[in-house]
């Protein structure tokens, strides 16, 4: 139940804080008092797109807020907000951004805040008797009257995979066209990078090889100089440490404190010996060969085309190797996989039309309950002798089934029942969304849709109506506020007097100023606006009628 909602700075209205109650909720007022701004901050939380103009002039940021006071929603514990015996949610707009939006003072997006809500609450108003004149509307309800949603959403989702099939047999028999063509090149590609013989490294070791070769003259002649300074010449350093330790061993006779430096002299010796031995082998291998420095060049090259072709490096060059050989192989078992999607796509088929038809067969089944229960609302509601019906006309089998369903209407005996578009009035119109609505919450009351408890707006639904008619339609609203809290924004004092909880919306304009103030009123003071509504002044005339209608309630 929608306990309180707080608005800030929204369009004219400063800060003004409406509590409601439990059962039938009426907001009355002036016209251009305010009242509709009431539901736009409602619809604002349901995720209504929000402009900078709808904040108060001289203002940086507006905000909006509802408290319920049910807090059984599973969103909260997938969003990790903490359960607690309210739930806010609150919503800013501001000049600087796209504003925010939270839920128990947790920041969420806008979207989430907006899905969470509408579990609590819908708003029924004018924009809302435009679906009637959608067709796809007229179906959508039959299926939420009839408890055929979630039957109609698992078709839509069998619907979905069968699209999704037909796709992919498409795609397959377009690529199955192009094949040769593509199998070609694909050939083409893979023998190319095949005859390459490619190897993980290769690139790297011959760019090493080729700056070798590049430099053999220097490279040889640079080994020929450190083997003869280490071991070939007469005054080598092998020739020359071996008299240093030679010296040393004989001073390490006298001092045993040359022993460490004898040690380490006589360890190196061997190194050196070895590092000659391997500056001698070295020097054949600085030979200049044009030849193989002409043949590295040439791989590198082709290496070099190859990677330009198919990749960055050798790596990415087999790797597309390996994709196109794996296309290939489909490509040439492009016909058994047609074979198997065609017969995928007709099994699917088969099932999707049965469902199709079991659905259809469910949705006429409940048809006659359907036209007959809105009947009987349509006569409560002032159309003693209206007809109403549902007409079906089988269609191919589309994503909401086999059923194109339209609401046929006819006002008054003796006119030919036709579509609503072509006969409805506003007016009419809105008693029609009434009466549909009425046996929607009266079928909801044998689900668990009942005990959601949600919070069903309705803005100017009585549009259009008056006298009895409108007594009429206030005792529908309040029955269906037995069920549920039901705010309703009205002009007509018969559906003002049936409410629980009245709010009055007033608007004072000064020089430099507008207020918006709401105050929840009874007794004399709302005999009193209930008397303004009757006459448009309050008379002691008015003020008595006012008392009749109150007391006959």
């Amino acid at each position: 139940m929608l306990k309180e909602l707080r608005i800030k700075n929204f369009t004219i209205i400063d800060e003004v804080s409406l509590e409601f109650g439990q059962g039938f909720n009426v907001l009355t007022g002036e016209t251009g008092a305010g009242k509709s701004i009431i539901v736009d901050a409602v619809a604002i939380l349901l995720g209504e797109k929000a402009t900078q103009d709808l904040i108060k002039t001289g203002e940086k940021e507006a905000s909006i807020e509802a408290v319920f006071d049910h807090a059984a929603l599973p969103l909260l514990k997938e969003l990790s907000i903490p359960d607690q015996d309210e739930i806010i949610f609150r919503r800013t707009l501001s000049l600087q951004g796209k504003g925010r939006a939270y839920i128990n003072d947790v920041s969420v997006n806008i979207q989430t805040m907006a899905d969470a809500i509408s579990a609590l609450v819908n708003i029924h108003g004018q924009h809302e008797h435009q679906d009637l004149l959608n067709k796809e509307y007229h179906l959508e309800f039959l299926d939420r009257y009839a408890g055929l949603a979630d039957a109609a959403a698992k078709y839509r989702e069998l619907f979905t995979e069968v699209s999704a099939t037909r796709a992919k047999a498409a795609a397959l028999k377009e690529k199955a066209n192009e094949r040769t063509q593509r199998i070609d090149f694909l050939k083409f590609q893979t023998q190319e990078i095949s005859a390459a013989n490619l190897r993980l490294g290769e690139k790297e070791e011959l760019e090493s090889e080729r700056s070798i070769l590049q430099n053999a003259t220097r490279l040889k002649e640079s080994a020929e100089a450190v083997y003869s300074m280490l071991y070939e010449s007469d005054n080598s350093i092998i020739t020359q440490l071996s008299s240093v330790i030679t010296k040393m061993r004989e001073a390490s006779q006298v001092d045993a404190e040359m022993t460490d430096a004898l040690t380490s002299l006589t360890s190196s010796e061997p190194l050196l010996q070895d590092a000659a031995l391997f500056m001698r082998g070295i020097r054949s291998k600085y030979d200049s060969d044009p030849a193989r420095l002409d043949a590295v060049e040439e791989r590198l090259e082709q290496i070099k085309k190859i990677e330009k072709k198919y990749g960055s490096n050798i790596e990415a060059a087999l790797a597309y190797h390996d994709k196109a050989v794996q296309e290939l192989e489909q490509l040439e078992r492009i016909d058994e996989e047609i074979d198997a999607v065609d017969s995928e796509l007709a099994a699917k088929e088969e099932t999707l039309l049965k469902e199709a038809r079991s659905l259809s067969d469910k949705r006429k089944a409940s048809c006659q309950k359907m036209q007959n229960a809105v009947v009987d609302e349509l006569r409560k509601v002032g159309f003693q002798k209206a007809v109403f019906e549902l007409r079906f006309k089988e269609i191919a089998p589309g994503v909401n089934g086999i059923d194109d369903v339209e609401f046929i209407f006819s006002a008054n005996p003796g006119e030919a029942a036709r579509p609503l578009i072509k006969v409805a009035s506003g007016g009419e119109l809105s008693r029609i969304m009434l009466a549909l609505k009425c046996i929607e919450f009266a079928a909801a009351e044998k689900t668990d849709l009942k005990s959601i408890n949600k919070t069903l707006i309705f803005d100017e639904v009585d549009s259009g109506i008056g006298g009895v008619t409108a007594q009429q339609v206030g005792a529908r609203l309040k029955n269906i506020a037995a069920g549920y809290q039901a705010l309703c924004i009205t002009h007509l004092p018969q559906i003002a007097a049936m409410a629980g909880r009245h709010i009055k919306i007033d608007k004072s304009v000064k020089t430099d100023s507008v207020k918006v103030t709401a105050e929840s009123i009874s007794g004399k003071e709302r005999q009193a606006e209930i008397a303004r509504m009757l006459s448009g002044n309050v008379t002691d005339s008015s003020l008595k009628h006012a008392a009749e209608l109150l007391a006959g309630v």
